[in-house]
């Protein structure tokens, strides 16, 4: 009988005695997990949100994502020819790098590729995010908000001022311009205005079967300078997205 790829065992050097657990054990979750699956989706993450990922899980409990650290996962399925612990599964685990994930499931390629085009979510953007839009707010009265939030809206730069009890500008204010990174400050604004500019949506760019292997569905050039902006709003805040 022959011996099965999954038992081989794989090098995590550089690593405490703790940290060398967890790997060991999210190793072995991993490929466990491909033997369950018959499909398994490369998929990029816009403007991760970790909330957004466990409202995520809660609606697939039939299958199983994965959002963690790219070297280990690969390194579970193998990233070569001869580690790899099934066949054409090491194209798959090369192709993992950037802000992307892996969905493990049952489903058909169909149902799931409808549900990713038709799947987005709104979401507060945070400090660093590429407004997509011009905001400007009218001097006037600002009867939405309280009379005891006046001294932090003027914190945070908004020419604001109480009269007869009532929020007023006192004058026409900018809050973000299309094209420039928001900053902290222009951030809470919106959320405290409830602007949501920034959408949580996932972009399948692979699609592996043990029947059929490895195949791309988005070139990654489509969505790797968006990726790359938000890895580097992440690593800004210091958000861990395992």
């Amino acid at each position: 009988m022959p011996k099965s790829k999954r038992d081989k065992k794989i090098s995590l050097t550089k690593t405490s005695k703790k940290g060398l657990v967890l790997k060991q054990q999210i190793v072995e979750d991993v490929r466990n997990t491909v033997e369950k699956y018959a499909r398994i989706f490369l998929v990029s993450v816009h403007n991760m949100r970790n909330n957004k990922l466990k409202d995520l899980r809660a609606e697939w409990k039939d299958s199983r994502f994965f959002f963690g650290k790219n070297k280990v996962i690969s390194l579970a399925l193998g990233n070569t020819p001869d580690k790899e612990i099934a066949e054409g599964l090491h194209k798959l685990a090369e192709a993992l790098r950037g802000q992307c994930g892996l969905l493990f499931t049952n489903r058909t390629q169909k149902e799931v590729l409808k549900w990713m085009e038709e799947y987005e979510e709104a979401d507060y953007a945070r400090s660093g995010f590429i407004s997509n839009e011009t905001i400007t707010l009218p001097e006037g009265p600002m009867p939405e908000f309280p009379h005891s939030i006046e001294p932090h809206l003027r914190q945070l730069g908004m020419p604001t001022a109480l009269q007869k009890g009532v929020v007023v500008l006192i004058k026409e204010y900018n809050v973000c311009k299309k094209g420039q990174a928001l900053t902290p400050e222009q951030a809470r604004i919106l959320k405290l205005l409830d602007k949501s500019l920034a959408t949580f949506k996932l972009t399948p760019l692979g699609v592996y079967s043990k029947k059929h292997g490895y195949k791309q569905l988005v070139s990654r050039e489509d969505t790797e300078k968006t990726i790359e902006e938000e890895m580097e709003v992440e690593e800004t805040q210091g958000i861990d997205s395992t």
